[in-house]
């Protein structure tokens, strides 16, 4: 009769010992689930916002309008394949400055090309034949710029300049990814009215000058590919 009993009490303590432990197993999962629910939460919360708009031509202006009041840089630094090339950005021509600053800063220049290149002419950059370059454009956005030809500067020898979009741009509205560099002796003043000077080469005009001396294919382009390494703000 003990033992009878000694064994009734042995597998009633067993049952509840097997109890205990399904339920843990089945609350635990729960826990781990909660856990990563808040693990994620804190992700998305901490993830930089975009602090821009996708710029297109009804907030373009409006968006340069607000940025060059509040970025006022207007000497950059060029790093090149043939040496450093440094500009001063025009105050003049504001929204041209504040695209090529804001360009600047979000590091659209980095690694692009030197893509057209007319020895005693101009060199011509901000583009290049890879992706990266594109899914840039993309990310900032589709946008063209007005021309401002009227603040007395001429295509002098090493002013930059602005080239106008060829796609169905009968008012030759500038494009905003892409510049050039009158390298020209004497300067191009045939291009003055058309074009939107907003700075000049004060550092490394014989860089341009090696830059314009390259071989290039029957489309300007060089046989070798020359990079922009990077674009950096000086103040």
């Amino acid at each position: 009769m003990r033992i009878a009993l000694l064994l009734g009490l042995f597998f009633i303590l067993l049952n509840c010992e097997d109890k205990q432990s399904k339920k843990n197993s089945i609350s635990q999962p729960t826990m781990d689930l909660q856990q990563e629910e808040k693990t994620n939460t804190t992700v998305a919360r901490n993830k930089p916002e975009r602090v821009y708009p996708q710029l297109n031509d009804e907030n373009a202006m409006e968006f340069f309008l607000q940025y060059e009041k509040d970025h006022k840089e207007n000497k950059v630094r060029m790093t090149t394949d043939f040496g450093v090339i440094d500009i001063l950005l025009f105050n003049e021509t504001k929204f041209h400055r504040a695209n090529f600053i804001f360009l600047t800063k979000q590091n659209y220049f980095n690694n692009t090309q030197f893509y057209r290149v007319i020895d005693n002419f101009m060199v011509q950059a901000g583009n290049s034949d890879d992706r990266k370059t594109a899914r840039k454009r993309r990310k900032i956005g589709k946008y063209l710029l007005p021309k401002d030809t009227k603040r007395g500067f001429t295509h002098e020898r090493g002013v930059i300049s602005m080239p106008s979009s060829e796609i169905d741009n009968p008012h030759k509205l500038a494009s905003p990814y892409e510049f050039f560099i009158v390298q020209q002796h004497g300067g191009a003043h045939y291009l003055d009215g058309d074009y939107t000077i907003f700075g000049r080469v004060i550092n490394g005009m014989d860089v341009v000058d090696r830059i314009a001396a390259v071989d290039t294919d029957e489309a300007d382009w060089p046989l070798k590919n020359i990079f922009i390494r990077k674009v950096e703000i000086l103040e």
